[in-house]
């Protein structure tokens, strides 16, 4: 009888928890927003900023903390990662000024780099089979929306009850438990021996002549703005645009009254579709073409967004719209990682895909900065939506191109 490798491994395990705790603290930070500002007395764009500074500095650290990973260890550069966002987080609890928040946001940022996707998606990857990958790789990405969903509600349960000062803190002692499971992350070398023999310099020139590569770091750019700008505006949009609830219906029922609790409730329930579209994406991911499944996952985010600002929103397509959009929210991400494993390589895929991810979180920047930019402008996210609309399209016609065929190293 064949021996079929499990999909379910320590080394996964250990990734999953990991990743939930550093994306339900990270997901949570929107809370805060109006219990700071209100005890400084800042502008709403003050924190919102800083926000942004936290998606560049995460995505600067992800190939930092990739080629960290790959010379020094996978573990040691998980534990520089965990030591970074508590001392960010703690240095944050005690910031009082605008600017020394922004500057501790960028320790946060690299925190979460070293803590998140870049790092524990490699070792996933390299510790699962060839027919195992794509799925372990959409389980561990499902784990980041697992925390989603539980962050920012228990970031709330917390502030019923303590400072957010102390919240902060408490979160920095959440994440430094997370060593506590290191010591399973041990992934077996699956890399080839003519891949262990090249080194990152040499590997990282072949990627980079790769036009391959460069349409995935392109592709991947409307990924991060999307989710960004759904993630610090939608919940605004909704409470400025969507139509009344009411307040006989099964939502008022439920104790969503209004469309600010509405807003609140959409980036919840983005979260809860989101792990199934992920796992999803793992399945398709081993028996369909990744390039042409992120084509089709680009498209069909591109329909969703044009055809809810088209109509008019009402609290039924607020929830139809959290949830198809969820269903395709980081189904990207094993797909993503997978491609670039497929053509490279697991021997430098921490790197590889962390330099992929910058170009997200350049999105993620942009996206952030430009909701609130062109809101101050025209008083409506009408025109900054159809920007997300646009690279959206752009993302799924760039991946058409893209050759699925390994890149084989040459040994001497």
């Amino acid at each position: 009888m064949e021996h079929r490798a499990p999909l379910i491994t320590p080394v996964l395990v250990a990734g999953c928890i990991i990743i939930m705790t550093g994306f339900a603290i990270r997901a949570s930070f929107g809370v805060f927003q109006i219990p700071i500002a209100e005890e400084f007395g800042w502008l709403r764009s003050d924190f919102s900023l800083a926000i942004a500074i936290q998606n560049l500095a995460w995505g600067i650290g992800q190939p930092i903390f990739g080629a960290i990973a790959e010379k020094i260890g996978d573990r040691k550069a998980i534990i520089i990662g965990a030591v970074m966002y508590a001392a960010g987080l703690l240095l944050s609890a005690g910031a009082t000024t605008p600017l020394a928040h922004k500057l501790y946001e960028v320790l946060v940022g690299f925190g979460i780099a070293g803590t998140g996707f870049g790092v524990i998606l490699a070792v996933v990857g390299r510790a699962a089979s060839d027919e195992n990958r794509s799925m372990a790789l959409a389980v561990a990405t499902a784990a980041g929306s697992a925390g989603q969903v539980f962050g920012a509600p228990l970031a709330e349960y917390l502030l019923t009850f303590m400072t957010w000062q102390m919240t902060f803190v408490a979160f920095a002692g959440l994440i430094m438990s997370t060593l506590l499971v290191l010591p399973m992350m041990r992934s077996p070398a699956q890399a080839s021996k003519a891949e262990l023999e090249e080194s990152m310099g040499t590997i990282l020139i072949r990627a980079f002549k790769d036009p391959s590569y460069t349409l995935i770091f392109l592709g991947f750019f409307s990924c991060g703005y999307q989710l960004a700008f759904i993630t610090a505006h939608f919940p605004a949009l909704v409470t400025e645009m969507c139509g009344p609830i009411d307040q006989g219906g099964i939502l008022a029922g439920m104790g969503i009254s209004t469309t600010s609790a509405l807003g609140a409730v959409a980036i919840s329930l983005i979260g809860l579709a989101n792990i199934g579209g992920t796992l999803a994406a793992g399945w398709a991911g081993k028996r369909y073409s990744k390039k042409y499944l992120l084509a089709g996952i680009y498209t069909a985010r591109t329909i969703v967004a044009a055809a809810f600002i088209l109509t008019p929103i009402t609290p039924g397509t607020v929830i139809l719209f959290s949830v198809a959009m969820g269903s395709l929210w980081l189904a990207t991400v094993p797909l993503t990682s997978g491609l670039v494993a497929h053509l490279y390589g697991l021997r430098y895929m921490g790197t590889l895909y962390g330099i992929i991810f910058f170009s997200h979180q350049l999105g993620s920047f942009l996206g952030v900065w430009l909701g609130g930019a062109l809101y101050d402008i025209y008083g409506t996210y009408t025109h900054v939506w159809w920007v997300g609309v646009g690279v959206g399209a752009f993302s799924a016609i760039v991946h058409l191109p893209i050759r699925e065929r390994r890149v084989t190293p040459q040994v001497a």
